[in-house]
């Protein structure tokens, strides 16, 4: 589906002309006191279907810097660069990553095995998806009712996944937000090649009672099989029996040979039409059901299933993913704002930013659209960041008050604790400063005449900051899983609208290729040709090491 250049969108040339005329005027306090039905008219509520109570779900976009001229343009530029015809052709199989010719169905991962066919080379792959999944809650009951054991005989009470990006990410970042669901054993993660990072988490377990799970879809991923083969040897040290292997390792890949050469006899199989940053709902997430048990990951499946729904069916203007997508278009490619911010109220959720930060990054990080052509006179994906409230007040909101760049920031919270322990009752406090900050970005301050006139620069705040607030009643696997869908969808929509690739990723490629030239040169056995900083800093490791 070939779209023109964003630059010359008719829609996108009314959108840059209102912001340059009237861009001075937009004050979100004057709209508030303007209209009284602002917050109905700028916000949105989904009924999640929650079997453990966790609906509905608020998107409150209030406040923002837009008007009702502003968003339907906004809605109007969607149409215009046919979001709705390429939703619907990601959901029908179409092979919408161009550069590797894939379709891009994790939305197929979330389905049930009633529910309509997907057919891909026209073949139904839902059976597929289903019997992958079957496989995995065999496996997880097993492991957490003590079927399977260790080479000793004793229950597996850790497992550590060792993988990178998408193979480790999204599965950390769940099994943190589901801690309190926790019924299997405990999930470790070793994902950097630092043999720091490894040998961390092994001081910790046992080899007698732990499992690892070795995620690479190729199972030649050097920093995965450098980890993973040093883990092995780890565990042989004390098992001294390599037949041991079978019963503390399995693999998730589609390498059937290498995954048998490293003596792992049980593997879990996904797909190549199901990006990295998008795997978790898939074998990826094997660490997760294991430690929350399998019904619990399958409540997480049915949360994005929901949201797959809701986008799929519902009208832009009622859209979450599609309204926060232009939300950050507007910001991104209009006003210039060049970073956002993720900023959870719920300690569970502190891997979240960094999640997104991989999710949004790596698909919208592209200066090439899908006909070949340099992109040089709008942004495309933002930089996203974030830490968990309050954390992060003491931290990096002072630029968010008073700094000079102006960052839209998401804020993420929960009613309810999805836990309670007697005599500890700080949510109010938490749910306080929630409420509070985006008021404070909002509205800001001019300070009194008490204050001395040499502090009065100082103590001001302009205001007018734009936020948005998703806020549900807590935080339970239902939920967890709409709200990553929700921001799968949002990166989708901002993908289409800005006419790039987001389920590609050649950006990470250069980098390893020049670290697997330059590694045997620091043992000394070969020498390389580079500029003088490289070469430079080469001979300094050679002359210190």
């Amino acid at each position: 589906m070939a779209l023109g250049d964003l630059s010359k969108d008719p829609v996108y040339v009314k959108l840059l002309a209102y912001w340059k005329e009237n861009g001075s005027k937009l004050d979100m306090r004057d709209l508030f006191q303007k209209d009284a039905e602002r917050f109905k008219k700028f916000s949105l509520e989904l009924e999640l279907p929650d079997p453990d109570g966790g609906s509905p779900l608020l998107l409150d976009y209030s406040k923002n810097l837009v008007n009702e001229e502003i968003l339907k343009l906004l809605l109007d530029l969607a149409k215009s660069r046919k979001v709705e015809e390429r939703r619907d052709e990601m959901y029908a199989a179409g092979r919408i990553n161009t550069t590797e010719n894939r379709a891009v169905l994790h939305i197929a991962l979330r389905t049930r095995a009633d529910d309509t066919p997907i057919n891909l080379d026209g073949k139904n792959i839902i059976p597929d998806v289903t019997r992958v999944l079957n496989q995995m809650e065999q496996f997880c009951n097993d492991v957490i009712g003590g079927k399977w054991v260790g080479y000793s005989g004793k229950k597996i009470t850790d497992v550590v996944n060792i993988g990178i990006g998408g193979s480790d990410l999204g599965p950390c970042m769940v099994c943190e937000a589901l801690t309190q669901y926790r019924v299997g054993p405990k999930a470790h993660f070793v994902s950097n090649v630092d043999e720091s990072h490894l040998t961390d988490v092994l001081s910790s377990v046992c080899p007698e009672t732990t499992l690892f799970i070795i995620a690479s879809k190729t199972f030649t991923t050097q920093e995965t099989i450098a980890n993973a083969q040093s883990a092995r040897k780890w565990f042989l040290e004390k098992a001294k029996d390599e037949s041991a292997i079978s019963k503390h390792f399995v693999a998730l890949s589609t390498n059937l040979v290498k995954v048998k050469e490293f003596g792992i006899e049980t593997s879990f199989e996904f797909w190549d039409y199901v990006g990295g940053r998008y795997s978790l709902w898939s074998a990826i997430g094997l660490s997760i059901a294991l430690q929350s048990g399998f019904t619990n990951f399958r409540k997480m499946l049915d949360g994005a299933r929901f949201i797959d729904q809701s986008f799929k069916s519902s009208p832009l203007e009622k859209n979450v993913p599609a309204i926060l997508a232009l939300l950050g278009v507007w910001y991104n490619s209009v006003l210039g704002y060049e970073s956002h911010a993720i900023l959870p109220y719920d300690q569970f959720l502190s891997k979240l930013p960094a999640y997104l930060q991989q999710a949004d990054m790596e698909s919208n990080g592209k200066s090439t659209t899908l006909s070949g052509a340099r992109i040089t006179d709008y942004n495309t994906g933002p930089v996203i960041w974030g830490q968990a409230g309050t954390n992060g007040q003491h931290a990096f909101y002072q630029l968010l008050h008073q700094g000079t760049r102006n960052v839209p920031a998401d804020f993420i919270g929960f009613v309810q604790k999805s836990e309670s322990v007697p005599g500890i009752t700080h949510h109010s406090i938490l749910l306080a400063n929630l409420i509070a900050q985006p008021e404070a970005l909002m509205i800001g301050r001019t300070p009194p005449d008490s204050v001395a006139q040499e502090l009065r620069p100082h103590k001001f705040f302009s205001g007018n900051r734009p936020t948005n607030m998703i806020l549900a009643r807590k935080l339970t696997p239902f939920t967890l899983g709409a709200l990553i869908a929700i921001y799968e969808h949002k990166i989708f929509v901002q993908g289409t609208i800005w006419n790039v690739n987001s389920f590609d990723q050649w950006g990470v490629e250069l980098g390893k290729e020049l670290a697997k030239a330059i590694e045997p040169e620091l043992t000394g056995t070969s020498k390389g040709t580079h500029d003088g900083s490289t070469q430079g800093i080469i001979e300094f490791i050679l002359k210190h090491k």
